[in-house]
Parts: C-alpha cells; structure tokens; sequence
C-alpha cells in the first residue's frame, strides 16, 4: 500500500518520534508499505513521520545513488529506534532534497561520518559507522525523527527567499508524482 506523504506544514513532521517495540501493531506491514511508497516517489529514503507515523522508524535504498556512488550499489536497510552516537569527519555540502519538501533542492552542511546504533527489521542490534552519501541520507532521515526538516539548515536568507514556497507546500499547491497530505 502506497502512504500519502505529508508535507512542510504538518504538524506531525515537527514532532520528536517515539520509540517503538517489537509489538508494535502492524509492525512488518508498515515497512514493507514504506519502502513501496519510497520507491514509488523516487526517493532514497523515508521516516516513519513522513507517513503519518511519529515512531522512530525509517527505511533507505540508496540503490538509485550507485552510478555516481558504486558502492551504494545494494544498500537498503531499515532502522529502528536509531541513535546517532557521534558525528564526525570533514563537514561537506550537498544538495538535498526532500519528499516532505516536493520542489525545493538545497546545499546542506554535514559530516561526513555518522555513528548510529540501531535495530533492523528482525530486532537485531547494531552499533556501525556509515560514511559518505549514506552517511548523509541517514542524518537526513534522523533529522524526521526529532522533528527537523533539511529547510532548518539552511542560511536564514535562503529561508526567507523560500518562504513563499513553502507556505504553497503547506496548502498542498505542488506537483508531484505522488500522493501528499497537509495539514490545511
């Protein structure tokens, strides 16, 4: 089943996610919903929250990455209650993009290296250090579920020349190619 994705504006994005436990209803079915609505919008990665669900869950295929990074070539994982314990490295802009942010693409400053603890999609813990391009998109991801969006890391004037479009995201005025929720 393929979930609306909530836009800029919705108040659940700006909620920090709760942690969740094996017996969380539905638990299995969400994530296999999430990463078909993921796939379906064209992204490399999805938060719980973005779906409508304030749980500290989300999924990454950064498989669409492996021309320009080979060595995302088969990454897909999914993480549970994730942690970052530590950023570092050299800080390095890119520019993102976001499903809950349809139509805006902007240069956001992170570390290179993150270390995350987390469980999988079978409850088994992690403690690893990812680096690069998904090392990025799991920052990203993270932000969701403490209520950040890639828009609050940007300069204040580049927030400012936004503000229009964003308040037209939060009324639902964007095209996208897939199904969106807001909040008005």
């Amino acid at each position: 089943m393929i979930y609306p994705i909530l836009v800029a504006g919705h108040p659940t994005l700006r909620k920090k996610a709760e942690e969740i436990d094996k017996n969380y209803p539905n638990f299995q079915e969400i994530i296999a919903n999430m990463y078909e609505t993921m796939q379906h919008a064209e992204g490399v990665g999805l938060a719980a929250p973005q779906v409508g669900f304030p749980i500290r869950l989300f999924v990454v295929d950064a498989t669409p990455f492996a021309e320009d990074y080979p060595e995302v070539k088969d990454f897909r994982k999914t993480f549970i209650n994730p942690r970052i314990v530590e950023e570092f490295g050299e800080e390095w802009y890119f520019n993102e993009g976001c499903l809950s942010v349809p139509g805006i693409r902007e240069d956001v400053l992170r570390k290179s290296n993150v270390r995350l603890t987390y469980y999988d999609q079978n409850w088994q813990f992690h403690e690893e250090v990812f680096t690069g391009i998904v090392g990025r998109i799991i920052q990203h991801e993270y932000d969701h579920l403490e209520g950040i969006l890639f828009t609050d890391k940007i300069s204040p004037l580049k927030k400012r020349l936004l503000k229009r479009k964003l308040l037209e995201i939060a009324k639902g005025n964007v095209n996208t190619s897939y199904r969106i929720k807001n909040n008005l």
